[in-house]
């Protein structure tokens, strides 16, 4: 049986009685019972306050959207917003309410992913203001052992990427947790509550674990699986799938020749994945109510397929065959722009780059960097 550290509370319960807690979670924050981890520390604990990332703890807050500061109707426990647009971390005011900060979020294993970063900046937090911070870890659904991608270059950090990371790092999230807290030098009090019976090869299909949606664009195990790859489009101006029933595995636009993306795309014969042409008129996002064409990202061998690589092929073919192809603007006035944030590096702007090059670039990072996270494997 595969337990996520949520699974053994209890066992965890000499540092969590008699002290006022605050509660990092998002809807995937439950046991294999499918009790949600608020509910979990409201019965047992002393639950004193919660902390809401990107979509909110309970999943009502779309992506991108500012969380506000509510009462938690179901507890009547006050939730502070981690996600506010003048900052994103925990603020001594929220801080002096707990004695202790809880975190429990499903991470999907992609630098992208910004609960990550939720998580590292609540723990530098509770290293400058002295305060406990107890991580219940769970496992990583892209498996512990294949690294992917480059890693983040100095200059390219933020919401989207604020840590050395390669692309896909292979580590659980209190694996990354305790990788920063030595590397960064914070020395906070962190206590990391394991998982128990999963094996680093594991993907999460062979886990017999049920999926929940970490968040409403990855619906399920194979958007997370492409997702290395395919979220590089959120910084262009094709539609990633937002507004479709298979967000990061359909890819296009207005613009683009479905059969003739494929047929390229296929001939280029990468492993584990098929690309079939589509047609879809996404409900949201990007052409929202337009015909677009592109293609579905169809994976066949989940050990195989190598997301990020493939993702980057898809990029520069797009960009080399669409003149209305472009790169979105930077969210902010001098900041970079998006597609770099996501990359950790400004390489995607050179269509005429060599892409085998920059992909045996991408491999030597991935293996210095699966070399490093070794030290702190927990499993």
């Amino acid at each position: 049986m595969i337990l996520n550290g949520i699974d053994t509370v209890m066992e965890a319960a000499h540092l969590l009685k008699g002290k006022k807690l605050g509660l990092i979670t998002s809807p995937t924050g439950l046991n294999r019972h499918f009790e949600s981890t608020i509910q979990i520390l409201h019965d047992n604990f002393h639950l004193a306050a919660m902390f809401s990332p990107e979509h909110g703890v309970r999943g009502d807050q779309a992506a991108g959207a500012m969380v506000e500061t509510y009462t938690d109707p179901i507890t009547q426990v006050p939730v502070y917003s981690l996600y506010r647009k003048d900052s994103k971390r925990l603020s001594q005011e929220m801080l002096d309410e707990v004695d202790l900060v809880v975190y429990d979020i499903q991470d999907v294993g992609a630098r992208y992913y910004t609960f990550i970063y939720t998580m590292l900046y609540a723990l530098e937090d509770c290293a400058k203001a002295g305060k406990e911070i107890v991580i219940f870890d769970r496992i990583n659904p892209l498996g512990g052992v294949t690294v992917e991608g480059n890693i983040l270059k100095p200059g390219y950090e933020s919401f989207v990427g604020n840590y050395p990371l390669a692309v896909r790092y292979g580590l659980t999230a209190g694996e990354v947790a305790i990788m920063a807290n030595e590397q960064q030098g914070w020395n906070a009090k962190l206590h990391v509550i394991r998982c128990q019976g999963w094996d680093r090869d594991m993907l999460f299909p062979e886990t017999g674990r049920h999926w929940i949606m970490p968040s409403l664009g990855i619906p399920r195990f194979e958007s997370a699986l492409i997702y290395p790859g395919t979220c590089l489009f959120e910084g262009t101006n094709i539609s990633e799938g937002r507004g479709t029933t298979a967000p990061f595995e359909i890819i296009g636009a207005p613009f683009i020749h479905a059969e003739q993306l494929a047929a390229e795309m296929n001939s280029l014969k990468l492993p584990g994945v098929m690309f079939r042409p589509v047609y879809f008129k996404p409900s949201f996002s990007k052409f929202e109510g337009e015909q677009c064409g592109g293609v579905q990202i169809h994976i066949l061998d989940c050990r195989a397929v190598q997301p990020l690589e493939t993702g980057v092929w898809l990029l520069f073919t797009i960009q080399r065959n669409n003149e209305q192809f472009s790169f979105l603007p930077p969210l902010k006035e001098n900041s970079r722009p998006f597609i770099d944030l996501l990359a950790g590096d400004s390489m995607y702007h050179d269509e005429n780059v060599d892409v085998p090059a920059l992909l045996e670039q991408f491999r030597a990072e991935s293996r210095e960097f699966a070399k490093l996270k070794t030290e702190y494997h927990l499993y």
